[in-house]
């Protein structure tokens, strides 16, 4: 079960999480971050690392963003891959 970036992280974009991910899932775009559900392992490591809580177990993502379920699927084969921490778009 893969894990998925949601709506809190649209226009913050921190990378806190890419540092932690041990199989390199995660893809950026201008706005957000992705996660490739083919590549995440479901380690977690990444989820206490938001600071805007975005992220979730596919299982576990609330109802009114599992749209987010196939938008994290079709990005991250679109997206560049992103392994290192920049500059978010908001300040928490």
């Amino acid at each position: 079960m893969a894990h998925v970036v949601t709506e809190p992280c649209v226009k913050c974009k921190y990378t806190d999480c890419v540092t932690v991910c041990p199989v390199d899932c995660f893809h950026e775009d201008k706005e957000m971050l992705v996660i490739d559900p083919e590549v995440c392992i479901d380690c977690g490591a990444c989820v206490p690392e938001c600071p805007v809580q975005a992220i979730f177990v596919e299982d576990d993502v609330p109802e009114q963003w599992k749209s987010y379920i196939a938008l994290n699927a079709k990005k991250a084969q679109e997206l560049p891959g992103i392994t290192e921490k920049k500059e978010p778009l908001a300040k928490k």
